[in-house]
């Protein structure tokens, strides 16, 4: 992190003029997360404005003419939404930078990824898909529990458990955060001292499909992330990125704004629509995230 002069006293920049925003608005439509992390980013010190360290949440930011900073790193205005997928190895940590300095995801991608944010961390022990983006409103829409977004993850667990601890993975499960939602839960594969589970969850919690098979007495040894939303690594080798196609992205947008407008219209039917999804597994494993968005659109069309 760069050093630099701390400011102590309100910035002046505090009064509203036309174009200005407030200081975490700003970060968030720049992808660092949402409001409120960004807000425990200013608490922490780590965002400059101007080149001084600013700790103030009413701060105010004029895009056409103030530098923001984030651990020194300047946030580049360019207009321009990118958006890529990382095929993330184990041994790498997500974050922008690392105190202890390890590996980061970012020593993986192009110069270009420096500013852009992540959907959904994974471990530094997990690997799989990180979806990486500028834009930060989909951002937002993507990680916030409300839209239900599906991951679909792979775990190797060893030892085996039994269709009873299933059915309570499936109902949800006590971790350090409270009690889970409810996920689906697929046997894939057995052997002996070990299992292969397929686990769909729309939450994000910190080392939550870890936490879940702790709570019913296995122990996670090889956790990957296969899908996000509708995005799947494909055939993207380990360690690689890729640009999201253009479909790729229509269909994300398309996702978290169908979500939008279902949850502030229902929310009963859209959570109800969510858990008969995860009964729905087809055979070339379609998530229940396309199935349930396929369904919206198609009610929508026939109306």
């Amino acid at each position: 992190m760069h050093s630099s002069k701390t400011s102590l006293t309100p910035s002046s920049k505090t009064a509203s003029n036309a174009g200005e925003m407030r200081l975490n608005r700003y970060l968030a439509l720049h992808g660092y997360s949402s409001r409120r992390k960004a807000e425990e980013l200013i608490k922490a010190g780590r965002v400059s404005l101007n080149g001084e360290i600013c700790t103030e949440l009413a701060t105010k930011v004029d895009p056409a003419t103030d530098k923001v900073s984030v651990d020194g790193m300047e946030i580049k205005s360019s207009g321009e939404k990118l958006y890529l997928i990382l095929n993330k190895p184990k041994g790498y940590v997500v974050t922008h930078s690392d105190e202890m300095q390890r590996p980061t995801i970012f020593d993986l991608l192009p110069p270009e990824a420096k500013g852009m944010n992540y959907a959904g961390r994974l471990d530094k022990n997990s690997e799989g898909l990180l979806l990486l983006t500028n834009d930060g409103e989909l951002i937002n829409r993507l990680t916030h529990p409300s839209f239900k977004v599906e991951k679909v993850y792979k775990a190797v667990i060893t030892p085996p458990i039994n269709k009873k601890s299933i059915q309570m993975l499936r109902q949800g499960v006590p971790i350090q955060a409270g009690t889970t939602a409810p996920a689906g839960v697929f046997v894939k594969e057995q052997k002996e001292g070990s299992m292969v589970l397929k686990i769909v969850i729309y939450e994000g919690r910190k080392r939550q499909i870890r936490q879940m098979i702790e709570a019913v007495g296995s122990k996670v040894m090889n956790l990957k992330r296969l899908q996000f939303g509708p995005i799947t690594l494909k055939n993207l080798p380990l360690g690689h990125w890729r640009p999201l196609t253009p479909g790729e992205i229509r269909s994300l947008k398309s996702i978290s704004e169908v979500r939008s407008l279902d949850e502030a219209t229902n929310p009963v039917a859209g959570s109800s629509r969510y858990k008969r999804s995860l009964h729905k597994t087809t055979a070339n494993t379609r998530t229940p995230s396309a199935t349930a968005s396929a369904r919206t659109v198609k009610n929508k069309d026939n109306k």
